[in-house]
């Protein structure tokens, strides 16, 4: 049961990295509900619990607060290096841990994030670029590491070709807005990728 602050109840004050987290994960929140456009530095502080000059204190524009709170909610969705000794079955495991981040970020980056994009003329390529990093220096791992055994010809790998099996799934999620099946995933493995690496 929730049970309402008493009015004599002082509010535990935050500071630093908590105060800027529940900031950010509020910014989130109120973006996967009301969408870039009717997202407001007062609602945000409402939903954390805060003033607005505390939102203010911290991001000068809309656009750099929910381009932070798209950056945690991201890093929410680390990826494992599954190390599996196969190119197919780091692949597939690769695929399989970015399915359903994939499905929350193309639901936010069609309908939520539309006014954004308008508002910065930046484009959904640049904002991924930002967030992936770290992650697609993994998936280069991956591919290298199947280059070193002599699994896949090193000559063939274009960065076109190593992002391929990822940009399918992202293609399908964004198309679908939905996760993609198992068995989905491993035909984009099996009939597309593995046979133009080798």
């Amino acid at each position: 049961m929730h049970l309402a602050r008493s009015e004599s109840t002082p509010r535990r004050r935050r500071h630093g990295a908590e105060l800027r987290a529940a900031l950010l994960d509020a910014a989130w929140e109120e973006l996967m509900e009301r969408g870039y456009a009717g997202l407001t530095f007062a609602a945000v502080a409402e939903r954390a619990g805060t003033s607005r000059p505390v939102v203010n204190r911290h991001w000068a524009t809309k656009d750099m607060l929910v381009r932070d709170a798209i950056g945690r909610a991201s890093d929410q969705f680390s990826l494992v290096d599954p190390d599996t000794g196969s190119l197919r079955d780091d692949t597939i495991a690769l695929l399989e841990q970015l399915n359903g981040a994939f499905t929350m970020f193309a639901v936010a980056m069609t309908a939520q994030l539309a006014a954004y994009f308008e508002e910065t003329g930046t484009t959904p390529a640049e904002l991924r670029a930002s967030l992936i990093d770290q992650r697609w220096a993994l998936i280069e791992s991956v591919t290298h590491r199947a280059v070193e055994r002599g699994e896949i010809d090193g000559a063939k790998l274009t960065s076109r070709i190593a992002r391929l099996p990822y940009d399918l799934l992202r293609h399908e999620v964004l198309m679908d807005l939905r996760p993609m099946s198992s068995q989905a995933i491993q035909e984009i493995v099996d009939t597309i990728f593995i046979p133009v690496v080798t």
